[in-house]
């Protein structure tokens, strides 16, 4: 999990671009190649003057799906800025692609508008990169529920789970969220709507072929 993805462009007067520091930071302390996992903004890898690798966690989640046997889905892009990771699951999956139109007043406070795309009678899966407060999430639980969605399900790569993001999952009419272990998660946040995967052996796997110089390629399909 790559620390202050967000700040990574000054979308305001004053704004520090945090993003291109941590990665500053880390080549100053010696590394010379970067290993991540789902970058919140792709152009953040132009931060860094070294090589940089970044995996997502597609695999374990559409395994987990199609184990689970999961049907009639439809994947949600919870706003605009996630339409091309959700498109991509979509693909893997074989399912429509459905957009909420979100607005974001200031940081970790967003209104959910409108639902583009049929959801009624199908099981909905919202995709993001990560879930912090939880706040954007349950809302977009809450409207695809109200134009009909029949379950809601929800992954995301990176668990912050910040503030009363744990609370607001346990007291929304979500089925189950899925995140990944790229960051720990404490005992106290393991609720049973909440299933932890582990992305351990696609990490490993990425780090094997860098140190044997094979392809790296074969991770991103």
């Amino acid at each position: 999990y790559f620390g202050y993805a967000r700040q990574d462009r000054k979308d305001t007067p004053r704004v520090p671009i945090t993003a291109k520091l941590v990665a500053d930071m880390v080549q100053n302390a010696g590394a010379d190649r970067a290993l991540v996992m789902d970058i919140h903004a792709k152009q953040i890898q132009g931060f860094f003057n070294c090589p940089v690798d970044n995996l997502q966690a597609f695999p374990v989640i559409v395994d987990y799906i199609k184990k689970n046997k999961m049907n009639k889905l439809v994947v949600v892009a919870p706003d605009p800025g996630g339409v091309e990771r959700a498109r991509e699951l979509g693909k893997k999956l074989r399912c429509p692609l459905v957009l909420v139109d979100k607005r974001r007043s200031k940081p970790n406070v967003s209104k959910v508008f409108n639902i583009i795309g049929k959801v009624e009678g199908k099981n909905t899966i919202i995709l993001d990169d990560m879930v912090d407060t939880a706040g954007t999430l349950t809302q977009v639980v809450r409207a695809l529920k109200q134009n009909g969605a029949e379950k809601v399900y929800a992954a995301a790569t990176h668990g912050i789970l910040s503030g009363a993001a744990v609370e607001r999952i346990k007291r929304s009419e979500m089925e189950e969220l899925l995140i990944t272990d790229t960051i720990s998660i404490a005992g106290e946040k393991i609720i049973p709507k909440i299933k932890v995967l582990s992305i351990s052996g696609l990490m490993g796997e990425a780090i094997s072929r860098i140190h044997t110089e094979t392809s790296v390629s074969d991770l991103f399909i």
